[in-house]
C-alpha cells in the first residue's frame, strides 16, 4: 500500500494508509484530547474514519454527549489531538532460541492532529448510524438506530456529532519488522495472542513471504 508520508513520525515503522485505515476500524474506541484555558480534556469515544481516494484517513467522526464540558472547550478552540490504541502485548525472551535476545513491547498506535466541527441535529443521526452500522456489521441480524423506537429522538436530543478533520499524522506500528526473519518466526510460533501475531504477520508479509519463496526455490532447485 501506499506510505502515510512525510508528515508521519519514522522513529517506528509506521505501515501505510490501508494499515492505518485498518487499526482505526478494528480498535475504533479513541481519546479526543485537547488543552485550553479550561484545562485539559480527555473523552474516550468510538470514532469512524473517513479516507480519501488515497486510502488516507482524512477525518475521524463521531459523537458525544452535549454535556461533555470539552464540547464548549473545542468551540473555543477546536484543535485537539486524538489517539489510538491497537494490538499490544510483551514479547518474552522465552519465545526466542538466540542467546541474550532481551525482551520488547510490541504496538501498533496512532496519534492525529486534527480540528473538531460539532454537527448541526439533522447530522447526529447519519452520524450515530454510521458508527452503528460498523459496530453492528458482525451481527447475524444488525441492530438498526430505529430499531430503539419511540426512545430515539430523547436519545439524539442528548448527544452531538462532530467531524475531526485530520491535519498530521503519528502512525507507529512496531511488530517484529526490527527483528531477523528468524527470530520474527520463532515469536510468531509461540506468540500466545493470535490477534497480535496476526498483526506481526500483517506487518512483515514482504519479509516472510520472500523468505518462503526462497526456501522453496532451494529445496526444488
Amino acid at each position: 500500500g501506499q506510505s502515510l508520508g512525510d508528515n508521519v513520525a519514522m522513529d517506528f515503522p509506521s505501515g501505510t494508509n490501508g494499515d492505518l485505515a485498518d487499526l482505526v476500524a478494528a480498535y475504533p474506541l479513541a481519546w479526543l484530547t485537547n488543552n485550553g484555558p479550561a484545562g485539559f480534556f480527555a473523552t474516550p469515544l468510538p470514532l469512524i474514519a473517513e479516507t480519501g481516494p488515497d486510502g488516507a484517513v482524512v477525518a475521524l467522526i463521531g459523537h458525544c454527549s452535549r454535556r461533555n464540558a470539552q464540547v464548549a472547550a473545542l468551540r473555543a478552540d477546536p484543535r485537539a489531538q486524538i489517539l489510538f490504541m491497537g494490538p499490544q502485548g510483551y514479547v518474552s525472551p522465552a519465545l526466542v532460541s538466540r542467546p541474550h535476545w532481551a525482551q520488547t513491547w510490541n504496538f501498533a498506535v496512532a496519534t492525529f492532529e486534527v480540528t473538531v466541527a460539532f454537527g448541526e441535529d439533522s447530522e447526529t443521526l447519519p452520524a450515530v448510524r454510521l458508527l452503528t452500522e460498523h459496530a453492528e456489521a458482525s451481527q447475524g441480524r444488525p441492530w438498526q438506530v430505529e430499531d430503539a423506537g419511540e426512545r430515539l429522538p430523547n436519545l439524539l436530543s442528548r448527544i452531538i456529532s462532530f467531524r475531526a478533520t485530520v491535519h498530521a499524522t503519528d502512525a507507529r506500528f512496531k511488530l517484529g519488522q526490527e527483528e531477523d526473519v528468524d527470530v520474527l518466526r520463532e515469536i510468531l510460533a509461540a506468540y500466545p495472542d493470535p490477534v497480535m501475531a496476526g498483526w506481526m504477520r500483517r506487518l512483515n508479509a514482504d519479509r516472510l513471504d520472500t523468505d518462503d519463496a526462497e526456501a522453496i526455490i532451494g529445496e526444488t532447485g
